[in-house]
């Protein structure tokens, strides 16, 4: 058990890359609060789970929800000693005039403000707890950016690169911080990524241009966190860890 007795703090977890990373740290030991914007999805995948995980619904842009989020963590699970910032959300694949500021402000509340807000939370409780691990879901796009996808790319650049401050940052805290930068990934925000219908020929479109030669998958990169959360990566924090088939070569 690579998790035995952690607690753990999953956002966006009630489908997708989300799901998968809290239903693989239950499998290693972890009690996991599940964290989603959608109550319904989230008490789903924690009734899935069974055991110590809960549910909780949440606005991981809202500092006010994000406090919650982590006292009711405390309180019913005990101290986080791992945080997965992992809830996302994109605009749509298209030309950057038409991407609206609306679609700005909501993907860059979603995607860097509520890192903001959970290290605010989360930091302190971990530091007076002798250290834990945060990782950051961010993405090839903020490496190896498509066209369409501009703003999207950016704030998955501030996530990547806020995860290499932090690491620094906090590493006097004992706090490791690293980012997983996944390929598109077989999720509900697929379509969306590509601008386009998900049909298996434009699917094979953007396969193409991945070596191995498949999306990604939520085991991918829920294996990726697995390891980066255990102990055996103790010696590593600040790395932006690309789960890509090698997209980014």
């Amino acid at each position: 058990m690579r998790l035995n007795n952690k607690v753990a703090i999953v956002t966006g977890a009630g489908g997708g890359f989300g799901e998968g990373i809290a239903k693989r740290f239950a499998e290693e030991g972890a009690a996991v609060a599940v964290v989603d914007l959608r109550g319904d999805a989230a008490e789903r995948v924690a009734r899935e789970i069974g055991g110590k995980a809960i549910a909780i619904t949440a606005d991981v842009s809202a500092g006010s929800d994000v406090a919650r989020v982590v006292d009711e963590t405390v309180k019913r699970l005990g101290t986080p000693q791992v945080l997965v910032n992992n809830a996302g959300v994109t605009h749509k694949n298209q030309p950057i005039m038409q991407v609206t500021e609306a679609d700005f402000d909501r993907v860059f509340a979603v995607n860097v403000k509520s890192i903001f807000h959970f290290v605010r939370a989360t930091a302190p409780v971990m530091r007076d707890n002798g250290g834990g691990v945060i990782l950051n879901v961010g993405s090839t796009a903020g490496l190896r950016p498509r066209p369409g996808l501009t703003w999207y790319n950016a704030s998955k650049g501030a996530a990547n690169l806020a995860s290499k401050s932090l690491a620094v940052e906090l590493a006097p805290w004992k706090i490791r911080v690293n980012a997983i930068c996944p390929v598109m990934g077989e999720t509900g925000l697929l379509e969306a990524f590509m601008g386009v219908p998900d049909t298996p020929e434009n699917r094979a479109r953007f396969v193409a241009t991945i070596p191995l030669g498949r999306m990604s998958r939520p085991a991918d990169i829920a294996n990726a966190a697995l390891y980066l959360a255990s102990d055996e990566a103790e010696f590593i924090t600040g790395v932006e860890f690309p789960v890509d088939g090698g997209r980014t070569v």
